[in-house]
């Protein structure tokens, strides 16, 4: 099986820098975190926000986009591999960094270990002739091989491409992350907290205005730096020469927003301006998944999508001919809180599976609490001041199951599961989320500590790629790894790139030196070539 995996990733690879034509686009991802659409574009007039509006106008605005998780660590791992976390194992909120082993009573930290088969796509871009660039963060859930990107930091630009490649580039702003309402609370409101509308689920105070206005506040500096990126395309000529996409990890970072599974916590914009303003004012109605952005790139930029993705091109060459019907999103451990909910979503209706009925919604994240409003909240509710929609989250137990037309009801307050008229529409969407769950091999029904082991093939840490064997002809030089999923990385010694091995490389002057990797496991020892 590893043998089949491994040809068949050889011969895509390698296929693709002879298929297309040489003017590829260039490919600019801007993204932004713990973000709702709060644009003019869609409806939200709140805050000013010129460039993003820039591009809206210039650009398709696409209405249906959806992650599958309301938290980013889960969320990226989904884009990053084209595939839910859920299926790959990345589904609890974190696996790196902390994972609260006072409380779970796991490693404190651990890397995700995919299938075999699994790549994050940047590697197929890199294996195709693209420069790829990533500033900065990637919270993948594991650590990606040095397959994937070119450059990853802080100072990570296509200006340090070489000339005459294309470039994929990904510019990551933490401005509207959950943390910055509290790390800007010093910086000057650009929004009236008197003017901003509240959700009927928050009580109306000074405390809870003055953080949704510091959210709305966040989101103009994030359009300054929006503006910058434009400003440094024109700069360099390449505005229209380059695909933009803008868009968001999941839903907006406050409270029984973030890391929920309801519609809220899981619509994003998603805003992409093409060379020449090509399709200039267009909208999209078409319901799109959060992992579809990924073969969407590798469309755009001539590759078909890899089948082991769950992930389906919607531009570009290579677009899926039929649209989602459906949209997936899963919620699993927060922190050192655990829960299971998984969410089916069309155009109208959103259902709800409950694993864990008895549990409250509300879960007690420590981090959160930082958060002026979460910590009003809660003193509100102890002190028996919280009424209606308002005690909704802190509710004791929650349904099995929940249905809602969120089209009529955005806040998603009446469950409809119980009512006789809706049965229909609940049984077609129960179907639809069995099949995912069987169709994706669903991992989150797999207690953690179990999960890890399994990952870890048994043992009591993350397995070592073997080591790559090069061998040498007369005229070029073979690089192997017997690990089953390893990708293999090559370079002349002396060099600080890797580059994606794919087929036999021309015997070099050079010594050259070669690592394997696969996803979660402990890169080989890199060996040498002389």
């Amino acid at each position: 099986m590893h043998q089949f995996y491994t040809t068949l990733l050889l011969i895509l690879l390698g296929c693709f820098q002879q298929i297309f034509a040489q003017e590829r686009p260039n490919i600019l991802w801007i993204s932004a975190e713990d973000l709702s659409p709060h644009f003019s574009a869609y409806g939200d007039n709140t805050v000013k926000t010129p460039n993003i509006d820039r591009l809206a106008r210039e650009g398709v605005v696409y209405e249906q986009v959806y992650t599958t998780a309301g938290v980013c660590a889960p969320s990226r791992c989904a884009i990053i591999t084209g595939n839910y976390q859920t299926r790959v194992g990345g589904h609890n909120m974190r696996t790196l960094y902390n994972t609260f082993p006072e409380k779970t009573g796991l490693p404190k930290e651990y890397n995700v270990v995919p299938p075999p088969e699994i790549r994050c796509f940047p590697e197929y871009l890199r294996a195709a002739g693209y420069y790829t660039c990533n500033n900065e963060k990637t919270d993948y859930q594991f650590i990606a091989p040095p397959t994937v990107w070119d450059e990853s930091s802080k100072t990570a630009s296509w200006r340090n491409r070489p000339a005459g490649k294309p470039f994929f580039a990904v510019i990551n702003f933490t401005t509207t992350h959950e943390s910055q309402v509290w790390a800007r609370s010093k910086n000057p409101l650009r929004v009236d907290p008197n003017k901003v509308l509240l959700p009927p689920f928050y009580p109306d105070n000074t405390i809870v205005r003055k953080d949704v206005a510091r959210h709305y506040s966040n989101v103009s500096e994030l359009d300054d730096q929006v503006g910058e990126v434009l400003r440094q395309l024109e700069e360099d000529g390449l505005l229209d020469k380059t695909i933009i996409f803008f868009w968001t990890d999941h839903g907006d970072g406050l409270p029984f927003f973030k890391r929920e599974v309801y519609r809220r916590g899981l619509h994003i914009p998603l805003v992409i301006r093409y060379p020449n303003r090509s399709q200039a004012g267009t909208r999209s109605q078409r319901l799109i998944s959060a992992i579809d952005l990924g073969p969407s790139v590798l469309s755009l930029a001539g590759i078909p999508t890899p089948k082991q993705m769950d992930g389906q091109a919607f531009v570009g060459p290579f677009a899926a001919k039929k649209e989602r019907q459906w949209v997936f999103a899963a919620r699993d451990r927060m922190d050192s809180e655990y829960d299971r909910s998984r969410s089916v979503m069309n155009k109208q209706f959103q259902y709800v599976r409950n694993f864990y009925p008895e549990r409250p919604r509300y879960q007690n994240i420590e981090f959160r609490i930082q958060q002026p409003m979460m910590a009003e909240m809660l003193r509100l509710k102890d002190a028996g001041a919280l009424s209606g929609a308002q005690l909704l989250w802190f509710e004791p137990n929650k349904p099995a199951e929940e249905l809602y037309d969120w089209g009529k009801d955005p806040f998603q307050l009446n469950n409809l599961a119980a009512q006789p008229q809706y049965q229909t529409v609940l049984k077609k969407m129960r179907k639809a989320m069995d099949q995912w769950l069987l169709q994706t091999k669903d991992l989150g029904g797999i207690p953690e500590k179990e999960l890890v082991k399994q990952m870890w093939n048994g043992g009591d840490q993350a397995p070592l790629t073997s080591a790559p064997s090069i061998q040498a002809t007369v005229n070029e030089l073979r690089i192997s790894c017997t690990t089953p999923g390893a990708s293999i990385a090559f370079r002349e010694k002396g060099s600080s790139t890797w580059e994606v091995y794919t087929r036999p490389i021309p015997k070099p002057q050079k010594s050259i030196e070669a690592m394997a990797m696969r996803i979660g496991y402990t890169a080989s020892e890199i060996v040498t070539f002389k």
